[in-house]
């Protein structure tokens, strides 16, 4: 099936797959879908270059596009050791005292990068002069517009923007700021999300915006039926990022206890906080989450302290292996995720499954 998405971006598939490993990106892109590469963990612009390099030479020529975290309005901020000093210390024993409780041992000396950094701007920046010098086919933003200046160098560089919205009310801001793709966002999306449901939100970003932008469906979507359900809503295709984390080619990334601790859950087993990146946030729901929704927990900080508070705690999460206590950000489809499976696996069923419910419905 192709939509206008397809021609956009050059894919065969109107499906667009979100995900910060290399290896799961370039699959997609190998299937017929757009990977779509999280740069938000590349804390050096050295280490993105590496990775689209390596995607440039193992997409087999097959389009694929990045996603940064870069707010509209330029704010005011310092080094990480500045920022660094704005977090309160009873935050940090918190925290500390929190990994004790659940058995989490520190580090080995040496080890750790000291925290995520691609929640600043200045770092969000350097990401996207880094992909605008590779063959990239889309540039998207998980905190909606970016500035004026990025969006004008994408459209010289003949790359178009796309945008998460979880309002209709942002997605026509979006569009007045010259974004090209809106991505619909749903309640019930993995990572940043809003307040509105999927079935609620889709149908009204495509009466706000849909004549005039290409909208993409997010959140809850990780079969063949929910991105006909999608399309019906009248989204041109799907954002799919959770159901990816399951895959053979994301152990490239982190595999063990992750995949343990994904596989098991339920679509129940999600809790959405501010206390991954100080953005709310849906997270698998464990013994850390629970932690933090105690009487005694502090109010999570702003964005992008809170990531800095914690960024250590969940390196130390996930080197210690215990599937019951980790940070990751995973949506409500999870409950759906219940086997290890190659990426090209998930995309052919997918895309039967699709095929199987368009003829069903045309023959009611």
């Amino acid at each position: 099936m192709r939509t206008v998405i397809c021609d956009l971006v050059g894919v065969e598939h109107p499906i667009v797959g979100f995900t910060p490993s290399e290896h799961v990106a370039a699959a997609i892109s190998r299937a017929g879908g757009l990977g779509v590469l999280g740069c938000v963990r590349f804390n050096e612009p050295e280490e993105l270059d590496a990775a689209l390099d390596w995607m440039d030479k193992n997409c087999d020529g097959k389009p694929y596009g990045v996603d940064i975290v870069m707010p509209a309005a330029v704010p005011a901020e310092g080094t990480q050791v500045d920022l660094g000093a704005l977090i309160p210390q009873g935050h940090r024993d918190f925290v500390d005292s929190t990994l004790r409780k659940l058995g989490v041992p520190p580090l080995p000396e040496g080890e750790g990068s000291g925290g995520v950094l691609g929640w600043l701007h200045s770092v969000a920046r350097s990401h996207v002069d880094v992909a605008m010098n590779h063959p990239i086919a889309l540039i998207a933003n998980a905190l909606g517009s970016p500035p004026p200046d990025v969006i004008d160098r994408a459209h010289r560089g003949g790359v178009p923007v796309a945008a998460l919205a979880g309002k209709a009310s942002h997605a026509v801001r979006h569009v007045e700021n010259g974004v090209d793709v809106v991505v619909a966002q749903g309640y019930e999306a993995g990572g940043h999300t809003g307040e509105i449901a999927s079935m609620v939100l889709v149908p009204e970003i495509v009466a706000a915006v849909g004549d005039r932008v290409p909208v993409l469906a997010a959140g809850g979507i990780g079969s063949g039926r929910q991105v006909a359900a999608a399309l019906a809503l009248g989204a041109v295709g799907a954002w799919m990022g959770s159901i990816w984390l399951a895959t053979e080619e994301y152990r490239e990334l982190s595999a063990g206890p992750l995949q343990t601790a994904l596989v098991r859950a339920t679509s129940s087993d999600t809790v959405r906080s501010r206390i991954y990146t100080g953005k709310p946030a849906r997270l698998l729901k464990n013994q850390w989450t629970e932690a933090w929704e105690s009487p005694d927990a502090p109010t999570p900080l702003p964005m992008p302290l809170q990531n800095l508070l914690v960024s250590g705690a969940h390196q130390q999460m996930m080197r210690a292996g215990d599937p019951e206590v980790l940070a990751m950000p995973v949506g409500q489809i999870v409950g759906s995720m219940n086997e290890i499976r190659p990426v090209a696996a998930v995309m052919a069923d997918v895309l039967a499954e699709l095929d199987e419910t368009v003829k069903r419905l045309g023959s009611l």
